[in-house]
């Protein structure tokens, strides 16, 4: 009988033809931690973890397949401190908000930004220091890709559903799946003039690259703390979210970012690959 696939699995390199068992790295390396499905898709959101600090980290001459010293975690997009571990580092994650805050085990974190206020607040309850340094790093992404993505508005709107609500949202030339691969997913949402979303990174894409946004809760399975913490770690108090896509229309985009880039950015563990 198969083991159930680890959500959180460490970093692995494809081998060979379908079936066969992937290869671990033979040598030390960044592990970027990040959510998987359980299903075996992928949310596009959570992976963007991984592109982000890789162009990043490309900045600087390094790649995510450098050999490292001694292997070292870093979570950085995702709203999964739940899963850290003593010893990792923290750049820019955030907490789920709908996961116990018993769950958050680790009191050994380094924690060099996190997504927003509310995030920091409860870490520093827990005794940990976290620094005035906020922001989601897919936030950076126009840095890295503005000439890969350019806007097009082709479409008046597009709606992304989270992860969880794709089942709610019917299916037209308008959604966009978080299923799809990233490069699809941002290349949408930049063809719209105008995004509704359940998925928090497709409110975080989308206002990067300065498309209106609107935030649509259509079921509670999230909680609305990771929306409000992205909002008051970008200058605003909280997202008003509509409960339908007419809603959503009529509301129109909620003011727009503000975060300091060189903050973020000059916060980042580059001395991970020493």
């Amino acid at each position: 009988m198969l083991k159930p696939r680890n959500p959180f699995r460490s970093r692995q390199r494809a081998a060979g033809p379908e079936g066969r068992r992937p290869v671990i790295a033979p040598y030390h390396e960044i592990d970027v931690v990040s959510w998987h499905p359980a299903d075996g898709s992928r949310n596009f959101g959570d992976h963007l973890s991984r592109i982000v600090v890789e162009s990043v980290a490309r900045e600087h001459g390094r790649t995510l397949d450098d050999e490292v010293a001694s292997p070292r975690r870093l979570l950085a997009i995702g709203s999964s401190l739940h899963f850290a571990r003593d010893g990792d580092t923290v750049w820019g994650c955030g907490i789920n908000g709908k996961i116990p805050t018993e769950r958050i085990t680790a009191r050994r974190l380094d924690i060099r930004a996190v997504r927003g206020p509310k995030t920091a607040a409860i870490l520093r309850e827990l005794g940990l220091a976290v620094p005035d340094i906020y922001g989601d790093p897919a936030l950076l992404l126009p840095r890295y890709f503005r000439g890969r993505f350019p806007l097009t508005g082709m479409l008046d709107y597009v709606v992304v559903p989270n992860f969880h609500d794709v089942a709610l949202i019917a299916e037209s030339e308008r959604k966009v799946s978080p299923k799809w691969g990233w490069n699809r997913c941002i290349a949408a949402i930049v063809s719209a003039r105008f995004v509704v979303a359940s998925s928090l990174h497709a409110l975080i894409v989308a206002e990067a690259f300065g498309i209106p946004a609107r935030q649509l809760r259509l079921s509670d399975t999230e909680s609305q703390f990771k929306y409000d913490d992205y909002a008051q770690g970008t200058g605003r108090l909280s997202l008003t979210p509509a409960r339908s896509i007419e809603q959503a229309l009529e509301m129109g985009g909620e003011p727009p970012p503000c975060f300091d880039e060189r903050s973020l950015l000059a916060a980042f563990p580059i001395e991970l690959w020493d």
